[in-house]
């Protein structure tokens, strides 16, 4: 019998009982429906925050002295910034690139001092999509030229130093000979980024007046921020880039400038995927169970079958088929099912900011949004129907050799 009757036999087959077809269908949909939807959230959560820590940090990709990410200190600079930028957006993969300096910095008014992390940039390259800090503007505003005299600082930083807007304040840090140094700069706006640690310590100042004062040249800078179309191309750039620029300068990963993250994120998707495993594991079984009933409860159909002349390879075929009938309805009504939760999730999403009292969320220092949604990578989307087809098919697999192996003669007597 030719591949498209055993197929049309098989489809029938299924729908000889359908109180069992339907449950085992129901089973797939399911499993297939939580385990989109858990790859969803995960991929989408994972991508946010990943980019979340690239502009509050050094991008995707850091270009940086070698001994910078060990040894912070402003001795350890690149000094020619601007051949850098030129070399990482001639990369395909990079969506942009800008210069920094980055480090500690001591602030002080008449009556108080604190410490603080700075970010000095550009302000004629950069906007929030590069350095997350610049779209959480609340009071004032930002500086808009690179050798100006002004300053944001963190909602609590400005408060604890008691600043109001166009106030003076001194700042001193020390400079690439470790001499102390310092500038004076007036209050230009305030930030408020959720996260109470940082909003305490943080300080932005304009690149080119940093300079002045730290006196580096003209293109110097402690790092490139190197920001990528594809977070996940991250390893692939930084070694293209790293291979380009000699080894005088060091081309990092966002996972080794932020090990930290890196871990977190390893660590859920691991036990994701572990509970992924679980569930594909008891939809085979489902599967199974249903396709060996099925095969047990017609073996002298197959019997006569084989008396009739049908080959063992015929009726192991002919099982294989209802596997993939169940496989290929499973995937479309777990499709259908998806669909409606899935659009919700990714265009409005669910607010679950009431689950930690209203207070912001942050792994390693990077804040989590508090709108879930989602949206899953295509391979991952891929990868989830591959398995749930396979799992499927390999579980006709024993069924369809039991029923392969008939004897007629016997199977027909004992029935």
């Amino acid at each position: 019998m030719s591949g498209p009757r055993l197929a049309a036999m098989a489809w029938r087959n299924l729908w000889r009982n359908r109180r069992r077809t339907v449950l085992t269908l129901i089973s797939i949909s399911f499993g297939l429906f939580l385990a989109i939807l858990m790859t969803a959230m995960q991929d989408r959560s994972f991508a946010d925050m990943i980019d979340t820590a690239a502009r509050l940090g050094g991008g995707h990709v850091t270009l940086q002295h070698p001994e910078y990410l060990d040894t912070p200190t402003l001795t350890r600079t690149v000094t020619d910034a601007p051949a850098l930028i030129t070399t990482a957006q001639a990369d395909p993969g990079v969506r942009k690139a800008v210069p920094r300096i980055t480090g500690q910095i001591m602030l002080a008014t008449a009556g108080e001092s604190y410490g603080a992390f700075f970010v000095a940039y550009d302000p004629t390259q950069e906007d929030d999509t590069t350095l997350s800090f610049l779209g959480g503007v609340t009071q004032g505003e930002l500086f808009e030229a690179a050798d100006g005299p002004g300053i944001v600082l963190g909602t609590r930083l400005a408060r604890n130093l008691g600043l109001e807007m166009g106030d003076k304040v001194v700042y001193t840090l020390m400079d690439r000979e470790g001499e102390i140094v310092g500038g004076l700069a007036r209050l230009s706006g305030v930030v408020d980024t959720g996260s109470p640690a940082t909003d305490g310590g943080l300080c932005l100042l304009p690149i080119d007046a940093l300079r002045r004062t730290l006196s580096y040249g003209p293109g110097e800078a402690t790092q490139v921020a190197v920001f990528l179309t594809d977070a996940r191309a991250s390893g692939r750039v930084a070694e293209r880039l790293g291979d380009t620029i000699g080894a005088d300068t060091a081309s990092l990963t966002w996972q080794q400038v932020q090990p930290d993250l890196s871990g977190f994120i390893a660590m859920k998707v691991g036990g994701a995927r572990f509970m992924e495993l679980v569930t594909l594991i008891l939809v085979a079984a489902s599967i199974f169970n249903t396709l060996f009933v099925s095969v047990m409860e017609r073996m002298r159909e197959f019997g006569i079958m084989r008396a009739i002349g049908f080959s063992p390879g015929q009726l192991f075929r002919l099982i294989m088929w209802e596997s993939f009938w169940l496989a290929l309805v499973g995937c479309v009504m777990g499709g259908l099912i998806t669909l409606g939760p899935y659009h919700k999730l990714a265009s409005t999403g669910i607010d679950v900011s009431a689950m930690s009292g209203g207070q912001s969320m942050d792994v390693a220092g990077v804040g989590m949004a508090p709108i879930l949604q989602v949206g899953i990578f295509p391979e991952n989307l891929a990868i989830i129907l591959l398995s749930v087809v396979l799992a499927t098919l390999l579980s006709g697999v024993y069924p369809a050799w039991k029923a392969g192996r008939v004897v007629p003669i016997e199977t027909i007597r004992l029935q």
